[in-house]
């Protein structure tokens, strides 16, 4: 087949010849079912290999060629798109997990580990709820980068507890520093005190100021979502709400929290009692981060999780795919 045969004019033709659309076949069939290479095919047909480009491309573009992406056993691509355009977030993400409960967190932790290692790129200022069992794993398993990819790594919520857990909650914050090559910024208090004076005094410390004014710099936030049930991490280290304050937010029609602000099913924050004794970011900073990226999982967090997503306070999200084909549901 010379060069001349076919050429451009045919190729832009809006109802190309049937000899034309039989040389698109054959050039398509060769690179695509063959594996021949442009330099191959242009050789075996005596045409250039822009010419041999071209014609692939209008292959694509007239429909002779169509890309199908297949995805592997546990790839849930699908579920992710939905989601994403179902709740308008920006990215989601849908691992495959066998069990429920506690048995998600080691699935959950190395996706959050493999998509902080992708989106991390530099000059990022993170922010971290201290109490998320799913975070203080995801820092476990995630590798270290060889280059500086955040300035600093600010605890979102008071860190201070008891002693052995406040250790875990110190740890997340100065591990996931070590790893971005970031200045860890700690929260040198409880996250729930006993009064609103109490908390209006932390507050002017200098240390804590520093913190609260490191809020306004976040450029992206790691958040766990809690059910109205605190977890056993949160409760062991003397910040969980009381029995009382529960039915509280039970009345008051609370599904589950971030950073320990509550919200209803619409993702509305409730007036609970507690909130002026809170040391911790405010909803309106949180929601002016870009990227607000929540972890959750568990079948028995989906309404928190729904929540969470309707309210804006996450807008990425990492969760099991129980829990996406549940969020599909209504």
């Amino acid at each position: 087949m010379s060069e001349r045969s076919g050429g451009t004019v045919a190729a832009a033709s809006s109802t190309p010849s049937a000899d034309h659309v039989r040389l698109l076949v054959k050039v398509a069939r060769m690179y695509h079912e063959r594996g021949l290479r442009q330099p191959e095919i242009a050789a075996h047909l005596n045409m250039s290999q822009p010419r041999v480009s071209r014609l692939l491309k209008e292959a694509v573009d007239r429909g002779v060629v169509r890309t199908v992406v297949v995805s592997p056993e546990g790839v849930h691509a699908e579920l992710e798109d939905a989601l994403t355009e179902r709740y308008g977030l920006r990215d989601t993400v849908v691992v495959e997990v066998e069990g429920a409960g506690a048995d998600v967190i080691p699935a959950l932790a190395a996706a959050t580990a493999t998509y902080l290692d992708a989106t991390l790129k530099g000059g990022d200022v993170i922010g971290v709820s201290s109490w998320s069992a799913t975070l203080l794993e995801a820092v476990k398993v995630m590798r270290a980068k060889t280059s500086s990819v955040a300035d600093e790594v600010v605890q979102l919520v008071g860190g201070s507890g008891s002693p052995e857990v406040q250790l875990h909650a110190t740890r997340l914050t100065s591990r996931l520093a070590e790893l971005t090559g970031a200045r860890p910024v700690f929260a040198p208090s409880a996250a729930l005190v006993g009064s609103r004076e109490l908390r209006d005094l932390l507050s002017r410390e200098p240390a804590m100021a520093d913190v609260m004014q490191a809020w306004d710099r976040l450029t992206l936030v790691l958040l766990g979502i809690g059910g109205l049930d605190p977890s056993p991490l949160l409760r062991r280290s003397g910040n969980a709400i009381t029995a009382d304050d529960q039915r509280a937010l039970e009345e008051l029609g609370a599904v589950g929290d971030v950073c320990t602000r509550y919200f209803d099913a619409d993702g509305t924050e409730v007036d609970a009692p507690f909130n002026d004794r809170l040391i911790g970011i405010e909803p309106a900073q949180l929601r002016a981060v870009e990227r607000r990226i929540g972890v959750a999982g568990g079948l028995d967090k989906v309404a928190a999780i729904r929540a969470a997503a309707r309210g804006g306070w996450v807008n990425v999200l990492i969760t099991d795919v129980d829990v996406a084909r549940e969020l599909l549901r209504d």
